[in-house]
């Protein structure tokens, strides 16, 4: 089948005909249209969350004070993988029915759904290996994890009580570690992390969402009129409730800190009202002071915002996080457009400049580990970090963040400031940087190695000279200094 991330898999099988280069041009024809297509749907595609506007701070100070200690993380993780890791897809949006979803022109809709739903029976990840996922992610400078319990697809990636429909019982039902949930969180507990689940609000599995009595004929929405089967979604909230309840159950998964909802579109004001006082009361009365992200939403059950793809323009003054893939897809694609370890670092220094924490999407194979390819470069990422993290982790934001080619940071004292200076790929190295305020009273150094650097002022400007072997070619690097 051509999948809709733009990569080719195996097409379906056509009819047989005595013309065997007429068959050849059929498939070739249908390969190139399908790529034509896909050209058109990256460039139009509706998955990417767009930011809420407004932020409202949290009342209860266990809420504040973990938000506190998540905002000095400053880089996560987010790990997407389920029934579209399969194939390598771009995670379930392929049965969605909105315009810009490409998909098989030889199957009809109901066949392809069919199918996709049957990849349950397909999805065996005998080498599962959550430890190796810790080791590697910690080893890249990562404080904090997100890990996707249940896509917009409804396959659990837990053993739930109220669906069946979940990998602890499919293909992977024999495994011991099928309660896949409990053996991520407790892998990345032990290295230290801090804890987050991505729980999708929408399911288009249920027949409480997407009821086949009515064609799926709203897009991502709700498939049936609300208000005349009032009783059908009350059942749908109550499932959403006790599922929500269920993967921040103490009991099951210990501590969790941090509940990430997505599915913007299922909210009150677009009257897919699943009572989020009654969830956030429900899931903190698991967890006391978790962190709810109802992204996109705005309000009070969005303790921070999640610009997705993106950095927003100017430093935001409240917490903020931006989702951002190592690749260009969310899960594992089998042919992937990779950014560059000095790509993440130099995307990670604006974020921080700007307030904001980062949150890198890996997604592991349908094997269940994290390819050497994502291995090679997250092992890049941390050894910079080691030698740099000081400008990056628990800093806080300075009032001139941006100058020139140069991002900054500061101590919580506010005596020292980071000078970040982002990689010029297919650059030599800068011989000099320059910037104006943010004045040094003293020294600068390399944050890496502590060499100091010759370095002029001029009234508000200032020039750091570097020596030639200072740094390579299109490597980012930091600078410390003392300003008071």
């Amino acid at each position: 089948m051509v999948t809709i991330d733009g990569n080719v898999s195996a097409l379906p099988p056509l009819p047989l005909k005595k013309n065997k280069e007429k068959d050849m041009k059929r498939v070739m024809t249908l390969a190139f249209s399908c790529l034509l297509s896909l050209t058109m749907f990256a460039q139009q595609r509706g998955d990417v969350m767009e930011q809420s506007d407004g932020y409202v701070w949290p009342t209860d100070q266990k809420v504040l004070d973990k938000l506190g200690k998540w905002q000095d993380l400053k880089f996560g993780v987010l790990f997407h993988w389920g029934l579209y890791s399969v194939p390598g897809m771009v995670e379930s949006w392929a049965i969605c029915d909105e315009g810009w979803i490409t998909r098989d022109t030889t199957q009809t809709y109901q066949q392809y759904k069919d199918w996709y739903w049957g990849l349950a029976k397909k999805f065996n990840p005998t080498k599962f290996d959550p430890t190796q996922w810790a080791r590697v992610t910690k080893d890249a400078g990562m404080k904090y994890m997100i890990f996707t319990t249940k896509h917009h697809d409804g396959f659990c990636m837990f053993d739930s009580k109220y669906d069946d429909f979940s990998i602890a019982n499919y293909a992977f039902k024999q495994n011991p570690k099928r309660d896949v949930l409990k053996y991520v969180l407790q892998a990345f507990r032990d290295q230290g992390f801090m804890l987050g689940t991505y729980f999708s609000k929408p399911d288009w599995h249920s027949q409480d969402y997407w009821w086949d009595v009515y064609p799926t004929k709203r897009g991502r929405n709700v498939n049936y009129d609300i208000k005349k089967w009032p009783w059908r979604w009350n059942r749908y909230k109550q499932f959403v409730y006790n599922q929500m309840c269920e993967i921040t159950d103490p009991r099951r998964y210990g501590n969790v800190d941090i509940l990430w909802l997505d599915g913007g579109w299922v909210c009150k004001e677009n009257n897919q009202d699943i009572d989020m006082p009654r969830i956030a009361e429900g899931v903190r009365r698991n967890q006391p002071g978790l962190l709810i992200v109802d992204r996109t939403i705005g309000g009070p059950y969005e303790n921070y915002q999640t610009p997705e793809q993106t950095i927003p323009a100017k430093q935001l003054s409240h917490p903020w996080e931006s989702c951002i893939t190592l690749t260009n897809d969310w899960g594992w694609v089998p042919r992937p457009t990779w950014k560059s370890p000095e790509k993440v670092i130099s995307t990670l220094m604006e974020v921080v400049a700007k307030g904001g924490n980062m949150v890198l999407g890996v997604g592991p194979t349908p094997e269940g580990l994290i390819q050497q390819e994502a291995v090679t470069r997250l092992q890049a990422i941390g050894k910079w970090m080691r030698a740099n993290g000081k400008a990056i982790y628990s800093t806080v934001t300075t009032k001139n963040y941006h100058s020139g080619n140069v991002w900054f940071t500061a101590s919580k004292d506010g005596k020292t400031i980071f000078a970040l200076y982002p990689s010029g790929a297919g650059k030599p190295a800068p011989q000099a940087i320059k910037w104006t305020g943010n004045l040094p009273k003293g020294k600068v150094v390399l944050v890496a190695n502590g060499r100091k650097l010759k370095t002029s002022v001029k009234g508000d400007a200032v020039t750091v000279t570097l020596p030639a072997g200072t740094v390579k070619a299109g490597e980012p690097f930091a600078l410390e200094m003392r300003v008071r």
